[in-house]
C-alpha cells in the first residue's frame, strides 16, 4: 500500500503505481486500492460504452 492510500495505472507501463511513478498525465486515477486501479482500462471501456448508448451523450 502506499503512504496515502493511492494507486495509479500507468498508460506507459500497463501496471500498478504508487504515488512515486510514471508522470500524471501518462497514468489513471488515484484509485483507492491496488485491485480499483488494476481494473482501470476496463472501467474506461465500460464508462465508454454506457456514454456511447446513453441517448442523452448521442450526437446524431
Amino acid at each position: 500500500m502506499t503512504e496515502d492510500g493511492q494507486y495509479w495505472f500507468c498508460l506507459n507501463h500497463h501496471r500498478v503505481e504508487g504515488q512515486d511513478g510514471c508522470a500524471y498525465q501518462d497514468r489513471l486515477g488515484p484509485y483507492a486500492t491496488e485491485a480499483e486501479a488494476a481494473r482501470a482500462l476496463e472501467k474506461v471501456e465500460e464508462r465508454n460504452r454506457e456514454w456511447d448508448e446513453d441517448p442523452s451523450w448521442n450526437d446524431d
